[in-house]
């Protein structure tokens, strides 16, 4: 028997349907997750680092979570360092990997060179489904500092946060696209980059 948010069953007062945030990260290893280890990825210092400063990254890559998820709020910290090529990076959400081959398809909440705080269409529509203004942008975004990213799927709606401030509400009107999948963190390839996360949290959600 349902009562709402809270139940009164038996004179005990319970929560219904409560989630309790997650850690995917143990400040120590990889565990849960997969990708190029030999080169890419890394633990430092309690850190997740992927690319480097000092060589190019060639291609894209993907470290991405062992399990799926539906409906979901993920809260982690970004740190975006380089200064020569392409410097970027992303969130995949609600992704898969391409079989046989290093990419995902699927969102991605983009970080690096004027997207952060977009949502991308990674390997599939190949284009920024939306993406927050220079103003809001401005007010937003740490550049090459510690920032909060906040990722929010309900259904069909996708919503990004920046440090606090929402940087879009997409809601997608495709039946096609599925609303499950993976989450990864990207280092993308052709700048000689480094990207680090931390304080990786998921909330999943009815």
């Amino acid at each position: 028997m349902l009562c709402g948010v809270f139940a009164l069953c038996g004179g005990n007062l319970s929560t219904v349907d409560a989630a309790e945030p997650v850690s995917l990260f143990d400040g120590k290893s990889l565990a849960g997750w997969e990708g190029d280890t030999a080169k890419t990825w890394r633990v430092v210092d309690g850190v997740i680092v992927g690319g480097s400063l000092k060589e190019k990254v060639p291609r894209n890559e993907f470290l991405a979570s062992k399990k799926s998820y539906g409906n979901f709020e993920l809260r982690l910290k970004y740190k975006l360092e380089g200064e020569e090529g392409f410097v970027n990076g992303g969130v995949q959400i609600r992704s898969e990997r391409i079989p046989d081959h290093h990419e995902m398809i699927g969102y991605q909440a983009d970080i690096g060179q004027g997207y952060d705080g977009a949502l991308y269409d990674e390997s599939r529509r190949n284009k920024m489904l939306a993406k927050p203004t220079a103003e809001v942008l401005a007010k937003s975004l740490k550049k090459g500092e510690w920032n909060d990213y906040r990722i929010r799927c309900e259904g069909p709606r996708i919503r990004l946060w920046l440090n606090g401030v929402e940087t879009i509400d997409y809601t997608e009107d495709d039946a096609k696209i599925p609303l499950a999948g993976r989450l990864a963190l990207q280092i993308h390839g052709g700048g000689v980059a480094e990207i680090r996360f931390k304080d990786i949290v998921i909330e999943e959600l009815p």
